[in-house]
């Protein structure tokens, strides 16, 4: 695996566990400048946080010279996708309530792993055999 998907791995993972670690951390403070429930901003936060625990094994398979295998990656990269929408369907669903920064969080975290999905898939994603 080349350097660049080995990056490319380690920022989903970092950027999983981080946004997870601070929204549950966080989570009243989020929830009220959010305008969304208590329980939402913690399904998110943990949702991110086990998310970026799976991707990190695979970023540290490929530090360590085991690259992650194709169905690994096909996951990681289905979840991604997976998410993404999960995060248009949240939006569509707490537009009444949410503050433009709960909606401005959850529309740009969709943009973000959608965006994931389709690097991994074009750049990480191993050929077939």
């Amino acid at each position: 695996m080349d350097r660049r998907a080995r990056a490319i791995l380690c920022l989903d993972a970092g950027a999983g566990a981080t946004v997870g670690l601070l929204l549950l951390v966080l989570r009243a403070w989020v929830a009220e400048l959010y305008g969304l429930p208590l329980a939402l901003v913690e399904v998110v936060g943990a949702a991110n946080l086990a998310y970026g625990c799976c991707s990190g094994t695979l970023a540290l398979r490929a530090a360590l010279g085991r690259a992650p295998s194709r169905a690994a990656v096909a996951a990681l990269i289905a979840a991604n996708a997976t998410w993404a929408v999960v995060c248009v369907g949240l939006v569509a669903l707490t537009w009444p309530s949410a503050t433009a920064f709960g909606v401005a969080h959850l529309a740009l975290e969709g943009l973000f792993v959608g965006g994931l999905a389709a690097l991994e898939a074009r750049l990480v994603l191993p050929p077939r055999r």
